[in-house]
């Protein structure tokens, strides 16, 4: 069928013979909106980015690559204006804080909420990012995709089908939506090529530590290495997603 422009990054993933296209399209997602945030283009200092950073400010990981990234002026920026949103928040938070008796486990509660308002507020801070927001909104579409193209390009199918799967979270991620996306028919079709698929997949890495390992036996130091040399940082990627061996992105300029 012929591309659309919102299918390049999902078939450049499928493309990319990686061991997740998910990650991979993860990475650059991540990547650009850092060097959105970040890069020359001085977008920190156009107001509606500056809004969006300070409402929804970063978490640890990405506040970690930020800095990796580079440019103090530029994170000093944008944690300026945050920290003033952020003591705004949490002065009100203060003003209205009773500290009375802790209500009853279970009772008036949604399940993980705390009876103190003021651990609710922080918690609320420490699940909200800016470039995980974003990516969570961007993710879904990238999944409608994904099954628009299992269901309409045979080439596509194809492609996905002999490639090398997914990580277990980003696959996880494809059965749940596949309940919504897909027909009963659909559905069992799809697991039957995707179950073979991951399993597959997932001894073929297995294999690979494990002949990594065995290398490190005398028996076998002059044997071939076959594929294992990158076997550690795959095996991580398959089972949690993400790549370990990454390093930092920095800024070009």
């Amino acid at each position: 069928m012929k591309e659309q422009l919102y299918m390049i990054p999902l078939n450049d993933a499928v493309n990319a013979n990686d061991e997740c296209p998910f990650c991979f399209i993860e990475r650059n997602i991540e990547q650009d909106l850092i060097d959105l945030v970040l890069g020359s283009s001085a977008s920190y200092m156009e107001s509606d980015i500056r809004e969006a950073t300070d409402k929804a400010g970063f978490c640890r990981t990405h506040f970690k690559k930020m800095f990796d990234y580079g440019n103090k002026l530029g994170n000093g920026w944008i944690l300026k204006t945050h920290y003033i949103r952020t003591i705004r928040e949490m002065q009100k938070e203060f003003a209205s804080f009773k500290p009375g008796k802790p209500a009853h486990k279970g009772l008036f509660k949604k399940a993980g909420e705390s009876s103190n308002s003021i651990v609710n507020w922080i918690r609320a801070k420490e699940d909200s990012c800016y470039v995980c927001n974003y990516f969570k909104d961007t993710y879904a579409r990238y999944l409608d995709t994904f099954f628009y193209l299992w269901k309409q390009d045979e080439a596509f199918r194809s492609k996905v089908s002999n490639g090398k799967g997914f990580c277990l979270s980003h696959f996880g991620d494809l059965c749940e939506a596949a309940d919504s996306q897909l027909s009963e028919s659909d559905r069992e079709a799809f697991y039957s090529v995707l179950l073979p698929l991951m399993e597959r997949n997932m001894e073929r890495v297995s294999e690979d530590v494990s002949w990594l390992v065995d290398k490190f036996d005398y028996r076998y130091k002059d044997a071939d290495w076959k594929n294992s040399r990158d076997a550690v940082q795959r095996g991580m990627q398959k089972l949690k997603g993400g790549y370990p061996a990454d390093a930092p992105f920095v800024s070009s300029k």
